[in-house]
């Protein structure tokens, strides 16, 4: 009867082992597709804000025409999503959106307007603000031309973000912002090697910002920088692996995820650890996707990480939606080996 109980208990510990095992992986709970009504849907970002997900993405006839305008659409929940707002500027195309909260508490778009051949000006960034989701002003132009500002982080009452130059000789620049409508340059240029473009910023409690940049020459592998406040100067290191459209996100545990496009034999929408200590990144979900795929927007709400992005794996390009599990990281596992 001992041997039997202790036999018992042993199987149970195992089983319960095994079940914390499989509950600290990351989970692909529910996965669909919310829009597709313009031929091509794509180039998502993601915010939560006023008690609603809000979604936007650029609509046009293809992934590079004249015609792209910028819609947003709100959720409650993730399962039901409505149009919000609708955004054009004349002569141009609109790409690439973002979304983030402002010092203030305001709902901020920013863009790009692309300029069509003979145009003196290619680019310009511009933004747009709103305190409800759905009444909005702007766009507020980037005096600059030419420098496309693409993504803004808000720290400590102010909203950084790097802008490459369009034209040739390219290069990033830091801009910031205190109100969403006017930008200010840092100052000199941080990086030129390797046609450096898009780019993401995450701010750590110790005033330290990293960014994970965007490369795409002969040798197209993305970078990794890090600076202190006051964030002029950066030291950068090559990741080894090329990445597009970069996002970075820090759960509570501190963990650190980057979404994105990789390309090693198979392009798709994938999520990773970053480490930022070792430079290295490490996969550990693929979202379903394929082909014409990425641009993730993330949030991390409720013990879920929910990832906005697009893929036309299934034919054509629609915006999906991921809601996946992200149990808290258990400090005596040992972390998985990166793969690059």
């Amino acid at each position: 009867m001992q041997q039997y109980i202790w036999t018992k208990f042993v199987a149970l510990a195992l089983v319960s082992a095994g079940c914390a095992l499989q509950a600290a992986v990351p989970e692909l709970v529910d996965v669909r597709a919310i829009w597709s009504r313009a031929p091509h849907n794509a180039f998502t970002d993601l915010v939560r804000f006023n008690e609603h997900f809000y979604c936007v993405f650029r609509e046009a006839s293809r992934h590079v025409s004249n015609d792209g305008t910028i819609r947003v659409i709100s959720s409650t929940d993730g399962d039901v999503w409505l149009p919000t707002a609708q955004f054009s500027v004349p002569g141009a195309d609109l790409r690439d959106p973002k979304l983030s909260i402002t010092a203030k508490g305001e709902l901020m778009l920013l863009a790009a307007a692309a300029y069509p051949a003979p145009a003196e000006i290619t680019h310009r960034s511009m933004s747009w603000l709103s305190r409800d989701g759905k009444e909005w002003t702007g766009p507020n132009q980037m005096d600059e031309p030419n420098l496309w500002l693409w993504r803004v982080t808000w720290y400590m009452g102010r909203g950084f973000g790097l802008a490459y130059h369009t034209v040739p000789d390219p290069f990033v620049r830091m801009y910031v912002t205190r109100n969403g409508r006017q930008f200010e340059s840092l100052g000199d240029n941080l990086y030129s090697a390797g046609f450096p473009n898009e780019s993401t910023l995450l701010f750590l409690p110790n005033d330290t910002a990293i960014c994970l940049l965007r490369r795409d020459d002969k040798e197209p592998t993305a970078q990794l920088g890090t600076s202190q406040a006051p964030f002029r100067g950066w030291h950068w290191r090559d990741l080894g692996v090329r990445v597009g459209g970069p996002a970075l996100l820090q759960l509570p545990d501190g963990r650190i995820i980057m979404g994105g496009r990789l390309y090693d034999g198979q392009q798709r929408t994938s999520l990773c650890w970053l480490d930022p200590d070792a430079g290295k990144l490490t996969e550990f979900l693929k979202l379903p996707s394929g082909g014409d795929s990425s641009y993730p927007g993330m949030v991390y709400y409720k013990g879920f990480l929910w990832v906005s992005y697009y893929s036309s794996h299934e034919g054509k390009t629609r915006i999906y939606f991921a809601k996946i599990r992200m149990p808290r990281e258990d400090a005596d596992k040992p972390k998985p080996k990166p793969l690059w």
